[in-house]
């Protein structure tokens, strides 16, 4: 959280340069460069404030990172204990049953790394404005700093996500010493859409490789849009008709974006010419070369499937499917066949793969993965349905090629649909939510086709408790009782994996009253993570999160 007062030294990460020749991330790092040593040129600017991109990726995707403590929190994704392991002092237990501490040590990492790309934009703002960064046009200049604030607003939606009250800072060239003020979540909430209110004019229209992967103005207003979406849970105040506003302006557009005839599309090896994605997080194998830069395929696969994919190394096995959320599939969804691995596996060879640790009943058998775990505190190898929405890729090492897609044309086009929905309009909602399940459904369109009144009904989920070690404590409720249940079904089917279940869950009511797996229902005030104990220790105007 502590923001350092610029002095003579830099240290530039030239970390996010889109060519015109290519839309993956390139990557140079510089060690330390004395300031009056250091004259960078104009056209050296595009490289240099793709700093402000670096922590994104890093806060959205790294090991503890916002995907993952949106999703394994929710009622989709779990992390049991294996027989290899993936217990690490209870803190995946912890997220899941929602009984994490303010001293937790993820939870502290996340604020830093979101921190960090404030700092980055903030810095990068500043040096624009006191000339060091050079850029003698005048619209390229302000539409530079536009995407700095548009960026610097992204971050601070994680964080207004997350943690709700937390301190705004927009200066970098700060006094020693200084130590920011707590805002309030609204205050928060006004400063995001300010920023981005003031941005989208200057900010580029077009959709190109020069805008990939940067925010653009149709990247802006995704953006603008899921605040207003989420705005009754940030403020208490719903802002349904602003969010379809933005959504209509996107929509209309023309620039290119569009629904994928297929889902899997946007999410292969090579994504990067998707119509669908409004804001990828570039990444390449090549040059993204963190350790845990998009390791998702390493966290999902025991290690036997690293001879399906022909993996250069080995996987570690942990996280699945929720059994009572792959229930609730319909068996003709190609997204469950394209984003889901199940049954029988196989070398690339041919070969059964087989199970080589855990109980002996099992050991030498295929490995044949099946919709069954017994609790967060012990599964076999083999249970659990596992991951591969983003598509692993022939000779994959650790990091995945794919692009991470943070925003898409579909979640525009269902932020519209719930918002009509939510106003009264279930009908047009429908019309919607049918055409994005339209190509899901290609051998049976009739199960294409949704109405309003089915929007209107609850969720098919089957909650309660199902912790196949404690059948006695085993609970069944249902989710009959669910407003608009039947919509937050669509989009578990449709945005699974892709790091948004917790917001969605929270938005809908759901978080913390429903049960699932080994998950009991939670307190109210779980919907927001504490402020981190040390962070409090360090900054005496930071006050505690209710509950905490």
């Amino acid at each position: 959280m502590k923001i350092s007062k610029y002095k003579y030294t830099l240290l530039i990460v030239l970390s996010t340069f889109i060519c015109s020749a290519c839309t993956e991330l390139i990557s140079d790092s510089y060690s330390e460069i004395i300031a009056e040593q250091f004259e960078p040129t104009e056209e050296e600017v595009p490289a240099i404030i793709g700093a402000a991109y670096t922590q994104l990726r890093a806060s959205m995707l790294d090991f503890d990172g916002i995907w993952r403590y949106q999703e394994i929190t929710a009622d989709e994704v779990v992390i049991p204990a294996r027989p290899n392991g993936w217990v690490d002092g209870g803190l995946y237990r912890r997220a899941h049953e929602h009984t994490w501490t303010e001293t937790e040590t993820w939870n502290r990492g996340l604020w830093t790394r979101i921190y960090q790309g404030v700092t980055n934009c903030n810095r990068l703002i500043y040096q624009l404005e006191s000339g060091f960064l050079p850029i003698s046009n005048q619209d390229v200049y302000e539409s530079t700093i536009a995407e700095l604030r548009a960026t610097r607003a992204c971050y601070y939606y994680f964080l207004i996500d997350l943690w709700g009250n937390v301190p705004i800072q927009t200066k970098f060239d700060i006094p020693d010493g200084y130590l920011p003020e707590q805002s309030s979540r609204k205050e928060v909430f006004d400063f995001i859409v300010k920023e981005l209110l003031e941005s989208i004019p200057l900010l580029p229209k077009e959709r190109n490789q020069s805008t990939y992967a940067r925010f653009n103005e149709w990247a802006a207003r995704t953006l603008l849009a899921k605040m207003y979406l989420n705005a009754e849970v940030y403020t208490g105040t719903a802002e349904w008709q602003k969010c379809i506003e933005q959504c209509d302006l996107i929509i209309n557009s023309n620039v290119g974006y569009g629904l994928e005839p297929r889902q899997k599309n946007v999410f292969v090896t090579e994504n990067q010419n998707s119509i669908e994605i409004m804001l990828g997080l570039a990444i390449d194998a090549n040059y993204t070369t963190g350790w845990n830069t998009f390791d998702h395929h390493m966290q999902t696969l025991p290690a036997g499937l690293q001879y399906k994919y022909n993996i250069t190394q080995e996987p570690w096995g942990g996280m699945c499917a929720i059994p009572q959320f792959i229930d609730t599939f319909d068996p003709d969804d190609s997204r469950y066949h394209d984003n889901f691995i199940y049954g029988p596996q196989y070398t690339i060879a041919g070969e059964p793969i087989l199970i080589t640790i855990g109980s002996a009943e099992y050991i030498g058998k295929q490995m044949d993965f099946v919709n069954e775990v017994n609790s967060i505190a012990q599964s076999e190898q083999h249970q659990g349905i596992r991951f591969e929405k983003y598509e692993i890729g022939l000779g994959s090492n650790n990091i995945l090629n794919n692009d991470f897609v943070l925003f898409r044309f579909a979640d525009v086009l269902m932020m519209k649909a719930e918002c009509l929905l939510r106003t009264g309009r279930a009908d047009d909602a429908a019309a919607i939510v049918t055409q994005v399940r339209t190509r899901a459904f290609t051998r049976a369109p009739e199960k294409a086709m949704v109405t309003g009144a089915q929007l209107l009904e609850g969720s098919v989920y089957d909650y309660g408790i199902r912790d196949n070690r404690d059948v006695p404590a085993n609970t069944y409720e249902g989710g009959a009782d669910i407003q608009y249940g039947r919509f937050l079904d669509e989009l578990a089917w449709e945005f699974n994996q892709e790091g948004r279940r917790r917001q969605d869950m929270i938005r809908f009511g759901v978080y913390t009253t429903k049960s699932w797996f080994s998950h009991p229902a939670s307190q109210p005030y779980r919907t927001l993570f504490p402020i981190p104990q040390r962070e409090l220790e360090a900054n005496g105007n930071l006050k505690q999160n209710p509950g905490y």
